[in-house]
């Protein structure tokens, strides 16, 4: 323990925290719509992609953020309307897109000897996070919440009925547009702590925990916030501890926070 509070006095660790914290609540907020709207893997396919534009700026020498914000972007877009339009046939599109762009990353950072400069970005690194990052995480959340603040009674009617709020008047592709674009943001933004290959997790995972006990809209973002939380701020306790990418300690938190779930549940329901 008097370890663990010996990190806190490192400004790395503060901003790796405080960052984490913000961009884990944001992902699971977002993740909430997604897992509701069976769009879970875009998430997945959004961090490959990044992966892959962030082999791309490594090759050509320039900032990563250059080229992976508007690549995910693009790629979010592109994604949510393969999804909405196709269904079964889009989710294969999306494995098949995903898979492909991480390969491309891994020959070009193989191509140009960058695997060490973006090996980082697979599983994260708390020693990445910079204080522009801790600035956009900030900024990030503050969105985030707002959107869904303001545009709550909105938001839970295009995840639950869309067609029932296309008849209302509401333009529901302005909205999915702004989800598209904060996940693609999410991800761009988790990247450094969390990795490339596991943020995608941070999205699903706390989404997936809060809807075995809770029903309502309103409740459901809140516990998959909490949760979140609780399994970021854990998974970074297990990284120092155990010595692990950051990626890997809150994913492996949030896992086990939801097979503790699920064991509580069936327990919970055989009595």
């Amino acid at each position: 323990m008097s370890d663990l509070l010996a990190l806190l006095s490192y400004p790395f660790v503060i901003r790796a925290l405080v960052a984490g914290s913000l961009i884990s609540i944001c992902a699971s907020v977002l993740g909430v719509i997604l897992v509701l709207k069976h769009y879970s893997l875009i998430g997945h396919g959004l961090s490959e992609i990044g992966f892959a534009s962030l082999s791309v700026a490594s090759a050509l020498n320039v900032p990563a953020v250059l080229i992976s914000t508007p690549a995910v972007i693009i790629a979010s877009f592109v994604i949510m309307f393969v999804s909405q339009k196709f269904k079964t046939a889009g989710d294969i599109a999306i494995a098949i897109a995903s898979s492909a762009a991480l390969a491309l990353g891994i020959s070009i950072s193989s191509l140009t000897g960058g695997t060490s400069s973006t090996g980082a970005y697979l599983f994260g690194s708390v020693l990445a996070v910079s204080d522009g990052d801790l600035i956009f995480s900030v900024l990030l959340s503050v969105v985030v919440l707002t959107i869904f603040i303001i545009f709550y009674n909105r938001l839970f009617l295009i995840t639950y009925n869309e067609n029932y709020a296309r008849s209302l008047g509401i333009n529901t592709t302005i909205y999915q547009l702004i989800i598209s674009v904060l996940t693609a943001l999410v991800v761009v933004s988790g990247m450094r702590i969390t990795g490339t290959l596991l943020i995608s997790g941070v999205i699903i995972l706390p989404a997936v925990t809060a809807k075995n006990f809770a029903s309502r809209f309103k409740t459901l973002v809140i516990m998959a916030g909490a949760v979140s939380f609780v399994a970021f701020i854990a998974g970074l306790v297990v990284s120092f501890l155990f010595n692990i990418p950051a990626g890997a300690g809150v994913i492996l938190s949030n896992t086990a926070i939801l097979i503790f779930v699920k064991i509580f549940s069936r327990l919970k329901n055989k009595k």
